[in-house]
């Protein structure tokens, strides 16, 4: 491999992995944040996902770039072609977190404190179990790992669909003729983002895996 063209798999590969920390962490601050509905801990959530669009954008011209002079073939051609899907997810799962932090801050204090703990919480954290593994697929190259990982990813974000789906099923519940449905839509519409959060992590695992062994491209 020609020493130019390893550096900017390097960088591309390095600059998708920025992103993808920083979409973790902000997750983390978030489940510190949920324990007390601390607004000032959501907005330090924010600072780990600023830009983001601009950032995929780059990235995107330097694949470009990179397969008009490189040429890549077999895996590298599919890692680069991967690339260019996850940075468009990685985007979506930022605005997916920072709509989660604008609609959870205003919801927290009316959501019953056994909601957050018992469900709202553990959703959390299986949505950053999902991110955490997905983040250790982008630079990990055994085949073996990167599907045990890719594994790890499905079964947290499944864990987090089911929880969201307890958490509904607990709310619609109890709402009866005196109940302010525009409060409870606005309740379960932000938790249901940070489910969304753990599909996109699905959706970037399942591009690292593609870019791994090959098989269909979806």
């Amino acid at each position: 491999m020609l020493p130019k063209y390893k550096e900017k798999l390097d960088e591309i590969q390095n600059s998708v992995k920025e992103i993808a920390d920083g979409l973790l962490k902000a997750n983390e601050l978030i489940l510190e944040a949920m324990k007390e509905c601390d607004s000032e801990a959501f907005g330090h959530a924010r600072e780990h996902i600023r830009n983001v669009s601009n950032k995929a954008t780059a990235i995107d011209n330097g694949i470009v770039k990179t397969l008009a002079l490189f040429s890549p073939e077999a895996k590298d051609l599919r890692l680069l072609v991967a690339y260019l899907k996850i940075t468009n997810e990685l985007v979506r799962a930022s605005s997916n977190t920072r709509s989660f932090i604008k609609g959870f801050i205003t919801t927290c204090q009316e959501l019953e404190r056994d909601i957050v703990n018992e469900y709202a919480m553990p959703m959390q954290r299986a949505t950053i179990e999902a991110l955490n593994n997905m983040v250790e697929m982008i630079t990990n190259c055994d085949v073996d790992e990167v599907q045990e990982l890719y594994s790890k990813v499905l079964i947290a974000e499944s864990k987090s669909d089911d929880l969201y789906d307890m958490i509904e099923t607990n709310v619609l519940s109890k709402i009866d003729e005196h109940s302010d449905f525009k409060k409870t839509n606005k309740m379960l519409s932000s938790l249901r983002k940070s489910e969304k959060i753990a599909d996109r992590a699905l959706s970037i695992a399942s591009l690292l895996l593609y870019a791994s062994i090959g098989g269909e491209f979806s």
